[in-house]
């Protein structure tokens, strides 16, 4: 090949980034509300992005409006919409769906009326909708698909009926789905919903008494049957669950934190480990983008007893990016606080990558509780 067109082919490979790897220095979008306390959910329908928490403000270009714990937002330009309804307790999970936002938490009331960690909400104009049920312990994860909406967390019963960390409801009525009803042994933190199957994440034992489902498992989203063919390994309690076209990602807590791809079978694809939590995970355009209490990426899979990076680190402050084959990217904003990142999302109309959680500054710009990159 010629002297010039190699120097050429150099040039554009340095000058056109890589798809495979975001911008080290990601822009944070200055036009999202903040908010005055913890984003701890996030869900979206069209462009707007739904946020639950523990807030009782939100904040735009200055001004400062009332918002108990739920509020809504245009992710094109940053307008807080008028849906305002008020939860006197706080929102750990959200779903939203063509005609309503369901809710999960550990409130008692919606705008007043009786809500047992449970509610349903018109998705524009925020009016309570009829679904009502009781809950005897907390709600953690909601998902829906298959004509349900999913829910987990640390329950014993569902209005009467015996459930185990894990209950389903009808889309169309509302109603305690009488045939879907796996029992996990302990908590579900986490959900996600694939085409017939449900994943579930937590800190269980066994779902359904069968071995092999050690903190993560597959259920059928119908029968609620573990699926057979999914028996991963994982090493710590599962905090949230993303999926994409190779398999199954987890973040989870334990000793330091660990980021974890998992092959349809359960197969170990790669892993990443920090020197803390990692809470939080979402999969887009083949990085997986990671978030939670950590100040480091180890370069080994070996971390110390109280999680510390043993063979080495790089510096990634609450936030990392990881390639589908394991490789941690450049991409490192970073976000202060003790708890710090709680939750990401995709916002695939926005083209952007969501963090909630109880940070405040995200590369020292004033981003309270909510940043969108």
């Amino acid at each position: 090949m010629p002297r010039l067109l190699l120097f050429l082919v150099a040039l554009i490979a340095l000058l056109v980034p890589s798809s495979a790897a975001p911008a080290a220095t990601p822009q944070v979008r200055s036009t999202a509300p903040t908010f005055n306390g913890g984003v701890y959910a996030i869900a979206h329908r069209g462009a707007t992005v739904y946020v639950g928490g523990s807030f009782t403000a939100a904040t735009v270009a200055g001004r400062t409006y009332p918002r108990e714990r739920l509020a809504a937002f245009d992710s094109r330009t940053g307008r807080l919409l008028d849906w305002a309804p008020r939860a006197d307790g706080v929102v750990r999970a959200l779903a939203a769906t063509a005609d309503s936002v369901y809710v999960a938490g550990g409130f008692h009331r919606i705008d007043g009326e009786a809500r047992d960690s449970l509610a349903r909400v018109h998705p524009t104009s925020g009016d309570l909708k009829s679904f009502r049920h009781t809950l005897a312990g907390t709600a953690y994860a909601l998902a829906a698909g298959n004509g349900r909406l999913y829910l987990g967390g640390s329950f014993t019963d569902v209005s009467g009926q015996k459930r185990s960390n894990l209950a389903a409801f009808s889309l169309t009525t509302g109603v305690l789905d009488p045939r879907w009803r796996p029992a996990a042994d302990d908590t579900v933190h986490a959900l996600a919903v694939t085409g017939p199957r449900v994943y579930l994440g937590g800190g269980f034992h066994t779902v359904n008494a069968v071995k092999g489902t050690l903190r993560l498992a597959g259920v059928n989203g119908v029968s609620g049957i573990v699926e057979p063919r999914f028996r991963p390994r994982v090493p710590a309690e599962v905090r949230a669950i993303s999926l994409d076209p190779l398999g199954v990602h987890v973040a989870t807590a334990g000793r330091g934190g660990r980021a974890i791809a998992y092959g349809w079978t359960g197969a170990l694809r790669w892993q990443r480990v920090f020197d803390g939590d990692a809470s939080a995970i979402v999969t887009t355009g083949g990085i997986t983008y990671v978030g939670g209490h950590f100040d480091s990426a180890c370069v080994t899979e070996r971390n110390g007893l109280k999680g510390g990076c043993v063979d080495g680190a790089r510096a990634r402050f609450k936030l990392a990016a990881v390639t589908s084959k394991g490789q941690l990217t450049g991409w490192a904003p970073t976000a202060n606080g003790v708890i710090g990142v709680r939750v990401l999302a995709v916002n695939h109309v926005a083209g952007t990558i969501e963090a909630g959680g109880d940070f405040t500054m995200i590369n020292g710009q004033d981003r309270r509780r909510f940043a969108a990159f």
